[in-house]
């Protein structure tokens, strides 16, 4: 009996690696991110004579987006991996390894994540106001709605997480 309990445990063990091709996919989704990007700026160059000064600043916020979006990405696939898969022993000693990686654990991942949905939230409600004579109230209210949901959520969330800290 203790044999198959030992089996099925390093089984239960091994199953973390299925995890590795979703990090896989996320890095593949940054590699999209990019190419967006990099349509987004070229748009931006083209329309540089014409472009109004909203319709510019719309551009950078959406630039803005996908770098948040990216960064968010580069915490959730490295810290991931390290927290759930594997450790990147060899890459202890890189020069440009981040000072976080290792030292992200599952909570700090929660609130980076709705830290960075209220940005990302934030800057699409800022995107609207620049061209806020082209949207309905109702689409309106429902955006600063969403975002002052994202909003509370992350502060209760904190909180929680604090509350939580703080009994240990």
């Amino acid at each position: 009996m203790k044999k198959i309990e030992t089996s099925f445990e390093h089984f239960l063990f091994t199953s973390r690696w299925l995890m590795a091709p979703v990090y896989l996919g996320l890095v593949l989704a940054m590699l999209v991110l990019l190419i967006k990007f990099g349509k987004e700026i070229l748009g931006i160059f083209m329309s540089l004579g014409s472009a109004t000064s909203g319709s510019l600043i719309t551009g950078v916020l959406s630039l803005v987006d996908v770098a948040l979006i990216m960064n968010l990405l580069i915490i959730i696939v490295l810290s991931g991996y390290e927290n759930f898969v594997s450790k990147m022993e060899d890459l202890h000693d890189h020069e440009d390894r981040p000072d976080w990686m290792g030292h992200i654990g599952f909570s700090d991942l929660k609130i980076k994540l709705i830290g960075s949905m209220v940005a990302i939230s934030g800057i699409e409600l800022l995107k609207a106001f620049m061209s806020i004579d082209q949207l309905a109230d109702r689409h309106l209210s429902w955006m600063i709605g969403i975002h002052v949901t994202f909003l509370f959520s992350g502060v209760f969330y904190a909180l929680m997480d604090k509350l939580a800290a703080a009994k240990h």
